[in-house]
């Protein structure tokens, strides 16, 4: 099974030659049911956690203290955009505390992010252990096989400054404008919307869903600076983890499914076009950037929900 995100609806680049300099590439993960092993990069799957290594608890004093709960994990080989661990790990595993009970204001999360190199993990620590509760349901991922496609992305629209960024946002405002005419000459029933003109922020900028690498989001709080507090540096955006795969405002980002499942033990499975295959839920429904220091991978990572 491929999953394609279809063409975005024009080239930004042509309109505004400037945001060259500020394109990147992401992996989005497609993450869709399936049954992962620990050879796969997956979500909600067994870690290759090697036997002897104890596994991870949380930290911080809470009622439920207990083992941290599998979320996902990447290997480099399937996922062009991830950032390069230390000490030449291959393999990214992340793990959190499925209680929001933490953090100065007691209602923060807590994830927990583990390197290795997997070819040094001979035997598999099995069976893996699981929190006894959980505070939310929405911190349960359901495993998932991934589908890695790289996309184009450019800054949230926030994020530009200067002549460009007033450029791009009286272009968005036109954009806009027209997308509520085309509204108001379909009489509010809805079918204008099919004709509705693209949005820098919604169909061109920052793809939605679970991915790797690329531009974060900032729905919530608008941009922020994120320095490393090892060394000061500014930190680069390493995973999303997103509650859908898109939303109504990003329709264009839904991917095509193609072709059929063709790896051993993975499968597809039902509901390959559903909008949440993980079943998970991050804050209200928003999405969890994860960010990493460039300069020195085992820094502290910092978290920004959105």
């Amino acid at each position: 099974m491929i999953f394609t995100t279809p063409p975005r609806p024009l080239d930004i680049e042509d309109l505004f030659p400037g945001l060259a300099a500020h394109r990147a590439t992401a992996t989005r993960l497609h993450p869709r049911p399936g049954r992962p092993t620990v050879r796969h990069s997956h979500v909600g799957g067994p870690l290759l956690w090697p036997a002897g290594e104890p596994w991870p608890a949380c930290d911080e004093e809470h009622p439920h203290s207990g083992p941290l709960l599998a979320v996902a994990q990447l290997y480099a080989r399937d996922v062009p955009d991830l950032a390069a661990g230390p000490d030449g790990c291959d393999l990214l595993q992340v793990l959190w505390c499925p209680f929001d009970l933490h953090g100065p204001t007691g209602h923060g999360m807590h994830v927990r992010l583990r390197w290795r190199r997997s070819a040094e993990v001979r035997e598999v620590l099995a069976p893996q252990p699981e929190p006894a509760r959980v505070g939310f349901d929405g911190y349960v991922p359901a495993p998932c096989v991934l589908h890695p496609e790289q996309v184009t992305e450019y800054p949230y629209i926030e994020s530009l400054t200067g002549e460009l960024g007033e450029r791009v946002e009286e272009w968005e405002d036109a954009q806009e404008e027209a997308a509520y005419e085309a509204e108001d000459e379909d009489g509010g029933g809805g079918g204008g919307g099919d004709f509705a003109p693209p949005s820098y922020q919604s169909d061109l900028s920052v793809a939605p869903g679970w991915k790797a690498g690329g531009h974060a989001a900032w729905n919530v709080t608008g941009p922020g600076s994120m320095d490393c507090h090892g060394c000061g540096h500014g930190m680069r955006l390493l995973l999303t983890v997103d509650s859908y795969e898109w939303r109504s405002d990003s329709e264009s980002w839904r991917p095509l499914p193609t072709g059929a499942a063709g790896v051993t033990g993975v499968e597809a499975g039902a509901g390959d076009e559903a909008n949440r295959p993980t079943g998970v839920a991050v804050g209200n429904f928003g999405k969890l950037n994860v960010f990493a220091c460039p300069h020195d991978p085992a820094h502290p990572h910092r978290l920004s929900v959105q």
